[in-house]
């Protein structure tokens, strides 16, 4: 049998405060390592690499414990936990942030303590500069996948497209990909994206699915249909989660399921706020929502 690849991923754990049309939450336990590290849990041993304040209690530390996460690497810095507030659209097609304050991400620094070899890494959407320190850390990853985001893109646009280059797999969502190319059309952008270095373009759709595209073919893999979207923050990193737990297990080439996983997992994510439903999935459900993906050439 194969041996299952384990996973490390650097991200921001923070408190989130949402509100949305269904409700309003306040410092829930979110950022993008949290829900990318629960969702991948439920494949393969995850490394978190990230940083939290002084005010992270033993509360949130359990939720690692439960889900088995090596916390090893997140480092425990006197201050305030990364705190962001959000508010989405009556229709959740815009959100607008209310507040972010740092805390001790403003100075962190990844500092990997632990010995990790050979991992699928997984750079979530933090500055490029973090990124790029973390795969001079981890000793011959199996594979690099990354996201980032509009304000990355906004920033340090030359660090996106440096950044694409080193990774074997990239995440991003339509938005992003059409704000750093200039180009509106899905499928010519993850043309350009693939002559670039990654093998494997995810092209994420929000309500319409995403698109997978590698050098031999484009698919569309549909979202989990009749979802209740409540919260849809953190959806993307456990989309991510779910696709490389997939991998840690299978491999590369089965990555039709590794995404409809990935989509499965998301959609567990949105129904609820923050991580109440990600932290909590059961395999016949999960199996349930799974058979309803429909997939479709591109």
């Amino acid at each position: 049998m194969k041996e299952t690849n384990k996973i490390a991923a650097v991200g921001s754990v923070a408190f989130d405060t949402i509100e949305t049309p269904n409700g309003s939450k306040q410092s829930l336990l979110g950022g993008s390592a949290t829900y990318f590290g629960i969702a991948s849990s439920y494949y393969t041993q995850t490394s978190l690499i990230g940083v939290v304040g002084t005010d992270f209690t033993n509360n949130e530390w359990d939720v690692f414990k439960k889900h088995n996460i090596n916390t090893d690497s997140i480092e425990i810095v006197k201050g305030k936990t990364f705190s962001w507030g959000g508010r989405y659209s009556d229709n959740y097609s815009t959100r607008d942030t209310l507040f972010t304050e740092l805390g001790v991400f403003e100075n962190f620094k990844p500092n990997i303590t632990q010995n990790i070899k050979n991992p699928i890494l997984y750079l979530g959407n933090i500055q490029p500069e973090l990124q790029f320190d973390v795969i001079k850390q981890i000793e011959r990853p199996h594979l690099i996948a990354a996201d980032s985001m509009n304000l990355w893109i906004d920033l340090f646009p030359k660090d996106v497209w440096k950044l694409i280059t080193k990774v074997d797999i990239l995440f991003l969502n339509d938005e992003e990909a059409i704000q750093l190319t200039g180009n509106n059309n899905i499928n010519e952008i993850a043309e350009k994206f693939l002559t670039m270095g990654p093998n494997i373009i995810i092209i994420k759709l929000g309500s319409k699915g995403a698109l997978l595209a590698t050098k031999n073919s484009k698919t569309h893999i549909s979202v989990v249909p009749d979802t209740t979207v409540i919260d849809p923050t953190g959806a993307g990193d456990s989309f991510a989660g779910g696709t490389l737990g997939y991998i840690a297990r299978h491999g590369l080439k089965e990555m039709i399921n590794a995404v409809k996983h990935g989509t499965t997992i998301a959609s567990y994510t949105v129904s609820n706020f923050g991580i109440n439903n990600l932290s909590n999935i059961e395999q016949k459900d999960f199996n349930q929502k799974l058979s309803l993906i429909k997939v479709t050439d591109s």
